[in-house]
């Protein structure tokens, strides 16, 4: 999956400058690919639910790589957005089943491995990236770029999905039926708070990380890129010391933690808007974000309420309207009063992180 999709995004200029697109008209088509996302959201947890996660995760990626072939053909607007809305749909179906069957192996191994899963997304998408610039460098077109990475995919795919873990195999309880219009669970809620949270700032550092150094660090050409830079690194290195630390100190005082170090990234870049302070603010910030997530989607899983499916749909559409919705909100109060006053006001969900897990329960 974060091979897939660091392929699309790495080839993002070379499509813009082919269709020849405003940033205007760039900005209103990328808004296709969440909303393929929402659209299939409702249904996402169902469908893993009635035909298991194994099946539908095995079905999802392989359209998933597939779709990432359409955005190479694209030769009109139109067809860029259909094709994004379909990679948005298969994105958010493989990313249910896959995190369901995180949740199956977590259960099997009586351990915390979540983060590590989510690690290797972050590898995948730095390799993806890198691969993009290799292809972008050698002139290859994007559509072969693309056939190339779903051909590789697709071995991927077929060497390991023997692995995949039936839904029978796994000793949890079996989730109480409920009615159709019950009330949700309130602690999948608040999970889907806390995820809102951190993907709110984690869509910030995303879309908005290389605008600050250059408008507000004021950082040389070259360097600007240091601030992405630097917090994609710690995020992906707190992800695979993100399980040691769960077994170490527990799931609560470590998302505890990473609120505190999300506001105080994000303030310290605030306050001390230099390039040097600002490499560190953005690392803490990646750190803090790194385990809150794949905890948030372990803990949903492991609801008894709910089948671990429809869990994580609950939790992972609330936290999702963070990242669809944090970019945006930044761009309003910048346009009000400055980034770096949008830059602080993202910092208060970090402090918002943990004082809603500080009242959770259950939770070790």
């Amino acid at each position: 999956m974060g091979l897939c999709f660091a392929s699309w995004a790495s080839r993002i200029p070379d499509i813009k400058n082919a269709l020849q697109l405003s940033d205007a008209a760039l900005g209103t088509l990328l808004f296709a690919l969440p909303l393929g996302q929402l659209l299939i959201m409702p249904f996402s947890g169902k469908l893993v639910t009635r035909f298991g996660s194994q099946k539908v995760l095995i079905t999802a990626l392989c359209l998933y790589a597939l779709s990432l072939t359409n955005m190479g053909l694209a030769r009109e607007p139109w067809q860029l957005a259909l094709s994004l809305m379909l990679f948005g749909l298969f994105s958010n179906l493989s990313n249910i089943a896959v995190n369901t069957q995180g949740v199956y192996a977590e259960e099997l191994y009586g351990r915390a491995i979540m983060t590590g899963f989510h690690g290797v997304w972050s590898l995948a998408g730095f390799t993806g990236a890198l691969t993009g610039l290799m292809m972008s460098n050698l002139n290859v077109s994007p559509y072969v770029h693309f056939w190339t990475v779903t051909a590789f995919t697709g071995l991927l795919i077929f060497l390991n999905f023997r692995s995949l873990i039936a839904v029978e195999n796994v000793p949890i309880p079996k989730a109480e039926k409920k009615s159709r219009f019950s009330k949700p669970d309130g602690a999948l809620i608040s999970l889907g708070i806390v995820g809102f949270c951190s993907m709110a700032a984690e869509g910030a550092m995303f879309d908005w990380s290389g605008v600050y150094f250059q408008d507000v660090v004021k950082a040389p050409g070259s360097l600007v890129i240091l601030g992405y830079t630097s917090f994609m690194i710690m995020m992906a290195s707190g992800r695979f010391i993100g399980d040691l630390l769960i077994n170490r100190i527990g799931r609560k005082r470590l998302m505890q933690t990473g609120g505190i170090l999300i506001s105080t990234g994000l303030f310290l870049s605030v306050c001390l808007p230099l390039l040097v302070p600002s490499v560190i603010a953005f690392m803490l910030v990646g750190l803090g974000v790194s385990t809150i997530v794949p905890i948030v989607y372990s803990l949903a899983g492991k609801n008894r309420t709910v089948a671990p499916g429809e869990a994580l749909t609950i939790v992972s559409s609330v936290s999702f309207l963070g990242f669809l919705l944090g970019p945006p909100f930044i761009g309003y109060i910048a346009e009000l009063w400055s980034l770096r006053i949008s830059f602080a006001c993202i910092g208060i969900f970090g402090i918002c992180i943990t004082l809603l897990v500080a009242r959770m329960r259950n939770i070790s």
